[in-house]
């Protein structure tokens, strides 16, 4: 489990200690500095303290029982030399002496001297450099060792202070998590702390989106179903008609009408279909590629010949430049380019024209669709985007599905739609799309 009091613990654990041992090396280097500093001294004080003393001749004994735990090494030479004393003889130290505070190294390690002359002979007080450190390394265990045994206490008001400071987002938490689902009011900001604010802030943006799309999705299953209800009503009649039929020739009119509305309502079924899979989010990943638009209408063009032969519509394309590509999903485009070539046969009278373009302009790649029909009034042109919307005065039969599914792939295209009259004296709907 993943959780930031733990995280929060332990990072702060982790950095005390960091802070601890950086500080340890701190205070043990100044101590030893400290310690340097005062046993150089006690150095040049014992040496000052033996230039009274009378030295006869060479290699004499000591002047007092060394202690075994002195750890000081005593050599004294005459003015010509020769070693008089020596208190340590198994010492490394070498046999010369080089006035002032030297360091030596040797076998036995570093060695701090003190060589001075007095009178008629040389005094040199030698000391291993390891008894410093020794003393160095206690000093600074007896300051941290009060620290450290704090630690767990440290822990303890680490982990009450954290969980303190967390729990407006528990409450928050709480309170997302006893919400019905339904509930889609935004979270409050008062209580919550500043660094916690911008996720609450994109929670309640994300609460407004699922609101709106929501309250579009209930909107759109209410005019669905207010749609289907007609077809459906109509059905109905004539089936009975179909079963009051008194003989054939009545038998066949009944059914060929109620052919005639099964068509519809399996039309309006799969147009509902088809809006509902062009909806964001809906089934997988888009995966986009690289689709030349003029290809896209060609097998448009190809897929509704027969429709718009049947209807004695002149079909076919202006110009279309293979050189404009955008990227998309080709399926997707190619109901857009399909919707938009059946509502033009659709609403283009018998002996009409609809034409195809593909072009370019103001830096977007357009694909244009102009019928000879009856137009749109401007006042109009921006509703007919909208879904079940279709201008009075319609005779053709229709869902007014068609644009709506237009409108909801171009705008995960990023493209535009614009409406304009038509050339040919109906309605040019162009679709600017992103160069590829």
């Amino acid at each position: 489990m993943n959780s930031l009091r733990r995280t929060l613990l332990f990072s702060l654990l982790g950095a005390l200690v960091l802070v601890f041992a950086i500080g340890g090396i701190a205070t043990y280097r100044m101590a030893h500095n400290e310690i340097d500093a005062l046993m150089d001294y006690n150095l040049r004080q014992f040496a000052l303290s033996l230039r009274d003393r009378r030295l006869s001749g060479p290699n004499v004994g000591p002047l007092a029982p060394p202690e075994e735990s002195l750890d000081l090494v005593i050599q004294i030479w005459d003015d010509t030399g020769v070693r008089l004393y020596l208190s340590h003889p198994h010492t490394a130290l070498p046999a010369r002496a080089q006035l002032g505070y030297t360091t030596v190294t040797t076998s036995e390690g570093d060695w701090r001297v003190y060589s001075i002359p007095l009178l008629d002979h040389v005094i040199q007080i030698a000391q291993p450099m390891a008894v410093r450190s020794r003393l160095a390394a206690h000093a600074a265990l007896r300051t941290l060792i009060p620290l450290v045994a704090l630690m767990p206490l440290l822990g303890a008001l680490i982990w009450y202070l954290v969980g303190r400071g967390l729990r407006p987002l528990e409450r928050l938490a709480q309170e997302v998590g006893t919400r019905r689902a339904d509930s889609l009011d935004a979270l409050p900001l008062k209580g919550i702390p500043d660094e916690a604010q911008p996720l609450v802030r994109a929670l309640n943006e994300l609460l407004e989106q699922l609101r709106q799309a929501i309250s579009v999705q209930r909107a759109f299953v209410a005019d669905a179903a207010h749609e289907l209800r007609t077809p459906l009503a109509a059905l109905q009649i004539q089936l009975q008609l179909c079963e009051r039929a008194r003989d054939e020739t009545a038998r066949a009119a009944a059914l060929g009408e109620l052919r005639t509305g099964l068509a519809r309502a399996a039309h309006l079924v799969q147009q509902l279909l088809t809006l509902a899979r062009q909806e964001p989010g809906e089934g997988a990943a888009e995966q986009h590629e690289r689709v030349v638009l003029a290809d896209i209408a060609r097998k448009s063009l190809a897929d509704y010949t027969a429709q718009a032969h049947e209807r004695g519509i002149d079909l076919g394309a202006d110009l279309l430049d293979d050189a404009l590509a955008t990227r998309g999903d080709p399926a997707a485009l190619r109901t857009l380019a399909g919707n938009l070539i059946d509502n033009a046969i659709r609403y283009t009278p018998r002996g009409g024209r609809v034409d195809v373009s593909v072009g370019k302009g103001e830096g977007r790649c357009w694909l244009r669709v102009d019928d000879s029909g009856p137009g749109i009034p401007p006042e109009e042109r921006d509703r007919v985007l909208n879904r079940f919307y279709r201008p009075a005065g319609q005779q053709e039969s229709g869902s007014g599905l068609g644009l709506a599914i237009v409108d909801s792939i171009a705008r995960r295209h990023d493209a535009r739609i614009v409406l304009n009259a038509s050339p040919l004296g109906g309605l040019r709907i162009a679709v600017g799309f992103p160069p590829a």
